[in-house]
């Protein structure tokens, strides 16, 4: 009996290949029902929010006219944003080292660090960081220190500084669980193979640890965006700087917050939708 013929179904038995096209139908077009289902559940509530929005003599144009003005704050909040997880993402891997180091003092200062930042909210470490270093700047100034040489932050340095700060005492722990969960064994390897713990942590460590870090990197990330809102109070021209402006002067706080509020729920759609891209690029180059 040839191998084709065992191959082949038997007379009047119904075809694999077939069958599991059929399930593979079924399950896609169950899916994509479930989507629309989704979407029109989305639809439905868009609608309802609108009507209920209307009842209130809430005013669409209005939102319209000033919606280029707010608009322009969108550019701030990224560039502040992008900024300061770069800079923190920086804090984070040297505070992750500082934790897993035998070093008493690097695990004293990166946990202080750390204890400090979370313990606090992130307001105040703003106006600490705005008003009150200037305070103190005021007060070296007295003791003799020329004007010239104490360094007086603007309030976008200061509200990416307080960002960063907080942010990166935060994306520690995600840094370090990263770094642990590579095996110890590669470790001993690099070692073996006569690698510094430098060369051994930045060869072998920290690019598998990336991959793992990314995810939550990038949630962080979409965190960071709505919690640059609170460097408005400072006075930068940001997007909720920008919709309080309008919202305090014509009393229209319902349409100007939710504009600033529907641009900050566009920016977080962006950015999860990169997110996953990047997330399936590094997933394709880790299987290459």
């Amino acid at each position: 009996m040839s191998a084709n013929t065992l191959a082949s179904p038997m007379p009047g038995s119904p075809d694999p290949n077939a069958v599991g096209r059929e399930l593979m139908s079924i399950k896609r077009r169950s899916e994509t029902g479930l989507r629309i289902r989704v979407a029109a559940v989305w639809i439905g509530l868009v609608v309802l929010l609108i009507v209920g929005l209307l009842t209130i003599r809430f005013s669409p144009q209005y939102m319209i006219e000033h919606a280029g003005f707010v608009l322009l704050g969108a550019g701030v909040t990224v560039f502040v944003s992008v900024v300061s997880i770069l800079i923190a993402a920086v804090l984070a891997l040297l505070g992750a080292l500082g934790r897993l180091s035998a070093s008493a003092i690097a695990q004293g200062v990166s946990s202080f660090y750390i204890s400090v930042i979370r313990g606090t909210p992130l307001l105040i470490q703003i106006y600490l960081i705005y008003l009150g270093l200037p305070q103190i700047g005021q007060q070296l100034v007295n003791l003799g220190i020329p004007q010239g040489s104490i360094l007086i932050l603007d309030a976008v340095p200061a509200g990416i500084l307080a960002l960063s700060l907080n942010y990166g005492a935060y994306m520690t722990e995600i840094f370090r669980a990263g770094i642990q969960s590579i095996s110890y064994g590669q470790r001993e390897a690099a070692l073996a193979m006569g690698m510094t713990r430098w060369q051994m942590m930045r060869r072998i460590v920290l690019p598998q640890a990336i991959r793992v870090i990314i995810p939550d990197i990038g949630n962080q990330f979409i965190a960071m965006q709505k919690d640059s809102a609170l460097v408005s109070v400072m006075g930068v021209w940001e997007i909720t700087f920008r919709a309080s402006r309008f919202a305090r002067k014509d009393a229209k706080f319902m349409e100007m917050f939710l504009l600033a509020a529907l641009l900050y729920w566009i920016l977080t759609i962006i950015s999860s939708r990169l997110q996953d891209w990047l997330e399936k690029r590094m997933a394709h180059a880790y299987e290459r």
